[in-house]
């Protein structure tokens, strides 16, 4: 079973950047699509982005697109997030999941229940 461990959250202000990383122990990532999610406080998780297990399709949250952008690197056994122009709106904890459903790779998955493995999430805070 693979356990997913997010890293890179943190402070920053308003228009910075910040990448997350979400590391895989205990199997390789390579079989999975990943997604990222957040969840703000008071909030329900909602979709971030995610990628097919090969790396070739991404799918974005339409408020994300532009300004986010995932990549995996299957070497490494990690799936990154970069986010740009953060606002205080992208404050929450995010985290990331794996997903072994194939079609996932193929189609993309947007819900939580889409997703079989989760990370404990990090949090990211966007002064303004």
């Amino acid at each position: 079973q693979v356990q997913l461990v997010e890293s890179g959250g943190g402070l920053v202000q308003a228009g910075g950047s910040l990448r997350l990383s979400c590391a895989a122990s205990g199997g390789t990532l390579i079989r999975y699509a990943v997604g990222w999610f957040r969840q703000a406080q008071g909030k329900e998780r909602e979709f971030v982005a995610a990628i097919s297990w090969s790396g070739d399709s991404t799918y974005s949250a339409d408020a994300m697109k532009g300004r986010f952008t995932i990549s995996r690197d299957n070497a490494k056994n990690t799936v990154y997030l970069q986010m740009n122009s953060l606002n205080p709106e992208d404050t929450a904890v995010y985290y990331c999941a794996a997903a072994t459903n194939h079609y996932c790779s193929d189609d993309g998955c947007y819900l939580s229940y889409e997703y079989d493995y989760w990370g404990q999430g990090t949090q990211v805070t966007v002064s303004s």
